[in-house]
């Protein structure tokens, strides 16, 4: 015979386990909804980097001879002409070399002229027959050298005057010296790296941006796509430039490949600075007065709740006694609902930018439209109704918790996990 107390805990456990079969595969829980709005507004679509400022065109100054500098006669952010006189170099060496090379020419002119003449008195003696082959042939080729020392001679005179001319550093544009790395008194060394003097910025009023943009945006970007910048000096301002060129060199710093856009930017006004560090948007897409809602509510899972009011304003849809096909007639009567609850057939994988979107209708009922997605800032999101209309104004289910569905029984009436695929 069994106890008392142990019949008591068998039918215990008996009941207890009759209330979890009872309850099934679902859980209730109070639920809860965050709700956005349906606008109409822009849509701007962007890609962000950082670029250095620079002059669309500069030239650097050097010099092509060696020397002492004695005079500078500009300094940084001088207009100057092209021809103007930027510096002079210690003239005296060069000057030197000038006198050296001439009294180099004169003797060289005189050299020819008397082999000149050796040649032809050789020549009258070879007619005569009173010199040799041997010696005539010695009086023209000394004359020949002569001859090619002589514009040997020439050539190292106007080496040397140039050279002289060279001591005299001109601007070789009209512009803006922007960089000044000289003073009296310096030796510069002409070499196979050439020092540079003087940058010269040809146009201060038309700068560029080379900006840095990743790998992953670089197939955004394409010339005459429109840029804004703003500047550390100026962050109130907004500056607008294009895209004039997409490099196709890479840069691989930190294992982060980026490609340099240049940007065109216009500076009448003379804010932008070269070396200037600007922020720059690429607007890769815009969008005017669209329908607009908030992106967190197309990626949005339904809750079992969701599912249950949209079945069940589907049920109430439906003429009595007719089941499955609801009446066009009373399909008008209930709004969206119908429609929606039709639409939620379509699966939304069968377009790449579909998407579903939870919202009240006009009643204040839970219902479900699929729309196509457009561009997208990040926080709001363009869509397109497939069927119906989305009113402006609407509201959106952004988030939502409450019952949870079991993975492994959906809930009646067709509107299970199966038909809504898998959540985006």
């Amino acid at each position: 015979m069994k106890s008392p107390a142990r019949t008591i805990g068998t039918g215990f456990i008996i009941a207890a386990a009759a209330l979890m079969l009872l309850a099934g595969c679902k859980r209730k829980t109070a639920a809860a909804y965050e709700f956005g709005e349906v606008k109409r507004g822009d849509i701007e679509n962007v890609v962000s980097s950082t670029g250095q400022m620079e002059p669309v065109g500069t030239v650097d100054v050097g010099t092509q001879v060696s020397g002492t500098v004695e005079r500078v006669l500009v300094d940084f952010n001088s207009r100057v002409r092209q021809g103007q006189l930027l510096a002079v170099l210690d003239t005296v060496t060069l000057a030197v070399q000038v006198r050296d090379a001439e009294a180099g020419l004169a003797r060289s002119r005189a050299q020819t002229a008397q082999a000149r003449a050796d040649s032809l008195r050789a020549d009258e003696l070879h007619a005569r027959g009173l010199s040799s082959d041997i010696h005539l042939e010695a009086a023209n080729v000394a004359a020949a050298t002569a001859r090619a020392s002589l514009r040997s001679a020439e050539s190292a005179l106007d080496r040397a005057r140039a050279n002289l001319a060279f001591a005299f550093i001109r601007s070789p544009i009209s512009g803006t010296v922007i960089s000044r790395n000289v003073v009296p008194g310096q030796t510069v060394a002409a070499s196979f790296s050439t020092p540079t003097l003087f940058i010269i910025a040809q146009d201060l009023s038309r700068m560029r941006i080379l900006a840095q943009v990743v790998e992953g945006d670089i197939g955004k970007i394409d010339s005459g796509m429109t840029a804004k910048f703003t500047v550390q000096a100026w962050p109130d301002d907004e500056f607008t430039g294009s895209t004039v060129q997409v490099r196709l060199q890479p840069t691989t710093a930190a294992n982060v490949v980026t490609y340099t856009v240049v940007v065109d930017a216009p500076n009448e006004a003379g804010k932008l600075l070269p070396g200037m560090t600007a922020t720059v948007d690429f607007y890769v897409e815009q969008r005017k007065n669209v329908l607009i809602v908030p992106a967190t509510a197309l990626s949005l899972k339904p809750t079992q709740e969701m599912l249950d009011q949209l079945r069940k304003a589907r049920d109430e849809s439906r003429p009595a006694g007719v089941g499955g096909t609801p009446d066009s007639a009373s399909r008008g009567r209930r709004g969206h609902s119908t429609g929606d609850a039709s639409a939620a057939r379509i699966r939304p994988e069968q377009a790449a930018n579909a998407a579903r979107l939870w919202y009240l209708d006009d009643d204040g009922r839970m219902s479900m439209m699929p729309v196509l997605t457009g561009a997208t800032d990040g926080r709001n999101t363009e869509v397109t109704p497939l069927r119906g209309e989305l009113k402006q104004g609407a509201k959106v289910v952004v988030k939502a918790s409450g019952t949870v569905a079991e993975e492994r029984r959906g809930p009646p009436g067709g509107l299970g996990r199966g038909m809504f695929g898998p959540g985006r």
